[in-house]
């Protein structure tokens, strides 16, 4: 079986990855896959930096006028980025304790749309996306990826919602 589970820097979704480890992976070995073990592959996905529309990479500097990033912030932004991805995935990874085999992954991009680009792509079985518990309003202006991807994604989805306790911190 091959799961993706979709890991940002949330309680929920480091929950929905517990819950993953402690539900679907305690088996040792899956003998339907001819003794292979399960994958399980977490993926991180982070926004692209920001673009103003002034011009490739240009920012707003004062009423009409652009100012351009050096070469060097640009990759120090992008260097960055990929720190903070490879941080939240290490702790993530960590939560896996060897119990299944597990690699990682990050993309760039809206984390709704390539979630579900992935799970195609890597044709997995289930796709586990945590829950933030977000209200209708707060859903409709913020969008809830766990939603898009109940609705978008062409494999199976499994939402994890965390504990009472838990939601709305």
């Amino acid at each position: 079986m091959r799961v993706i589970v979709g890991i940002d820097e949330s309680d929920e979704s480091l929950y929905a990855l517990q819950w993953t480890v402690n539900n679907l992976f305690n088996g040792p070995i899956n003998s339907a896959a001819g003794g292979e073990r399960n994958l399980l592959t977490l993926v991180h996905v982070h926004q692209p930096s920001k673009h103003y529309g002034v011009g490739p990479s240009a920012f707003p500097a004062g009423p009409g006028v652009a100012a351009y990033p050096s070469t060097a912030l640009v990759d120090s932004v992008r260097k960055s980025q990929e720190q903070i991805s490879a941080r939240i995935l290490s702790r993530a990874l960590e939560m896996c304790d060897n119990k299944m085999k597990a690699e990682t992954l990050i993309l760039e991009g809206n984390p709704k749309d390539k979630l579900c680009e992935i799970s195609e792509e890597m044709k997995v079985d289930l796709l586990i996306v945590g829950n933030r518990g977000l209200g209708r309003i707060q859903r409709a202006f913020l969008g809830s990826v766990s939603d898009y991807c109940a609705h978008y994604a062409k494999c199976p989805v499994l939402i994890v919602k965390p504990p009472k306790e838990m939601a709305g911190q």
